[in-house]
């Protein structure tokens, strides 16, 4: 008779229940937290790119000052200035020219491009190198780039 009555109980139940779904509502959560926070690096990394792009939009600047606004990008990041690409280039009638400096032939339709790309490295909560598009020590390369015609 007693073990009919134990089947029957249903008091701990709720309990059980919780135990196996706590674990998955805690890492939903931490996914969540991580995403945002992985997204709020981008974020970072891409305004310090723009504002690299705000100072040639100020000043105008010419290729041998693109080393300053690589150095800023990369202070305004946190990053090495390794990790930060400046590259400006001339198009002549939509054709990518050997030299940003030069002139277009003719009538040709020019414009002059610059694009500041920022890079580095997020490390979610817990790492695991076999997240998708995870690198080798479980960290994930994040990349902000912008870019705008200055001519």
């Amino acid at each position: 008779m007693s073990t009919k009555r134990l089947i029957r109980d249903e008091r701990g139940a709720s309990i059980i229940e919780l135990a196996l779904v706590a674990p998955i509502l805690g890492s939903l959560l931490i996914g969540m937290v991580d995403m945002a926070r992985a997204y709020s690096y981008k974020l970072k990394l891409e305004q310090s790119a723009q504002r690299a792009i705000e100072k040639v939009q100020q000043y105008q600047t010419t290729t041998s000052t693109y080393g300053t606004l690589q150095t800023e990008a990369a202070a305004a990041a946190g990053v090495p200035t390794a990790n930060v690409t400046i590259d400006y280039w001339l198009e002549c009638d939509g054709v990518r020219a050997t030299n940003y400096n030069s002139v277009c032939s003719g009538s040709a339709t020019y414009a002059r491009w610059v694009t500041v790309a920022v890079q580095g490295t997020f490390t979610p909560m817990f790492r695991s190198k076999y997240y998708p598009r995870a690198n080798a020590d479980g960290t994930f390369t994040i990349t902000g780039k912008t870019g705008m015609r200055t001519q």
